[in-house]
């Protein structure tokens, strides 16, 4: 039998300790936060039937589009700069798809719609870059143009699609046995995980968010990255909104609104730095999803709307209170 003597003991002991204290337990606070909220609706709502595959299968759709967004906005926030446009540019990007279908046919109606998303992305990318003008002020604007318009060119009334083809591709199918839904977010998930954890163009995105001035004197082309992140947040929030066209069959300029509440509070839940320099597209999927069953929780209980909307503002105010400076 193999004894040990107490200063090993000790010494294991305090070996034990030193790790646990060096691990930064807020990097996970939202995967300990999301099997903690889960637990707590697998409780309460075992008999509405939250366990369900049907139910579970359901907040996988219903975050889906919200994820998409939110790995675009990733990089975003990552690169220290806010998009608060994305919203509206999914519900205009769902009508111009809507119409461009109705009138030219599948194809056509598609590159519309990502049109939309490269014509937003240009602008917010120029204005930033090139003007130097706050993100934040850009795309506040944008917000209110791409919402307008939306509303202005439909005269405020839905766009049905009826294109079979696109409304199976873009989210009212099944890609075999995936629903199209979470395929697509999966596709987005996986694709921007990579790239920004290991590509140039995301330990660039990275760099400039951290330290510009000194991602500058590495060779950085700053403006540059900021111009491609926020091309690249509308163009991802224009495919979005054909999601949206897809799974619903119409275009509305309604599609997104506040969309891009729930996507900055899922990047920074996610563990992605407010401030930049850091970002973790898994941890914003993980985000995503707990707003989603928190959402989908709330209306099994019986909650309202409203009382949705306030859960919804107290899980924003815990991101930011959660977000630190690298």
């Amino acid at each position: 039998m193999v004894t040990i003597a107490p200063n090993q003991e000790n010494t294991a002991l305090g070996s034990f300790q030193s790790r646990m204290s060096t691990i930064d337990w807020r990097r996970y606070v939202i995967y300990i936060g999301f099997l903690v909220v889960f637990a707590f609706f697998a409780v309460l709502l075992r008999d509405q039937g939250f366990l369900s595959s049907n139910n579970l299968l359901n907040i996988f759709r219903q975050t889906a589009t919200i994820t998409v967004i939110a790995v675009g906005m990733t990089y975003v926030i990552a690169c220290a700069e806010i998009d608060l446009s994305v919203g509206s540019v999914a519900g205009l990007s769902s009508v111009v798809t809507a119409m461009a279908i109705s009138s030219w046919g599948l194809i056509p109606g598609v590159l519309a719609g990502l049109a939309v998303g490269l014509a937003v992305g240009t602008v917010n990318g120029a204005l930033v870059s090139l003007l130097g003008i706050p993100s934040f002020l850009v795309t506040l604007g944008m917000l209110g143009i791409a919402a307008g318009v939306a509303q202005w060119i439909t005269s405020s009334a839905p766009q049905p699609i009826l294109n079979d083809t696109f409304n199976l591709i873009f989210g009212g199918g099944n890609f075999g046995p995936v629903p199209g839904l979470l395929a697509w977010s999966a596709i987005f998930v996986t694709i921007g995980a990579i790239v920004l954890a290991k590509t140039r163009f995301g330990r660039q995105v990275l760099a400039t968010g951290g330290n510009r001035t000194a991602a500058q004197f590495t060779g950085v082309n700053t403006r540059r990255i900021k111009f491609q992140v926020l091309l690249l947040s509308a163009t991802v929030a224009s495919f979005a909104g054909m999601l949206y066209a897809g799974r619903l069959q119409s275009g509305r300029f309604q599609w997104g609104a506040g969309d891009e509440l729930s996507a900055i509070a899922a990047v920074i839940l996610g563990g992605t730095s407010l401030f930049g320099g850091a970002g973790s597209v898994v941890g914003t999927l993980v985000g995503a999803l707990l707003i989603g069953l928190i959402n989908n929780g709330l209306i099994l209980a019986g909650l309202d709307s409203s009382q949705q909307q306030v859960v919804r503002g107290v899980i924003i105010i815990l991101a930011v209170a959660l977000a630190r400076k690298k």
